[in-house]
């Protein structure tokens, strides 16, 4: 009798043993599976913060350029006003030199 109960027990025991077992395996898998669902969301979560901080350069950048562009225009625009302005007076100066010499009054210093 006494092994009969000592053999229970250790049955109980075994049987006892395997469903911590088998509830340890599955609070692991539960865990893994909590991890696994926690990365891929950190991951989406990191690359549109990427994506964000992408459209926000790109929106600066381009900024940037359409000042620099404008910046550009505007020099080109006061460039081509000055160098029309000189070739007007360095044509108004040649005809009076011509004019000069047609007439024989030049007066430039000899």
């Amino acid at each position: 009798m006494a092994e009969d109960d000592t053999l229970k027990r250790l049955l109980e025991a075994e049987s006892k043993a395997e469903e911590i077992i088998a509830s340890a395996d599955r609070q692991r898998a539960a865990l893994i599976e909590q991890a696994r669902q926690a990365a891929q969301a950190a991951q989406t979560q990191h690359a549109q913060h990427l994506a964000e901080i992408a459209a926000s350069f790109m929106a600066q950048a381009e900024q940037r350029a359409e000042q620099t562009i404008g910046e550009l225009k505007r020099r080109h625009v006061e460039r081509s006003q000055a160098m029309k302005a000189a070739a007007e007076l360095a044509r108004a100066q040649a005809l009076e030199a011509a004019l000069a010499l047609l007439i024989g009054t030049d007066k430039s210093p000899t």
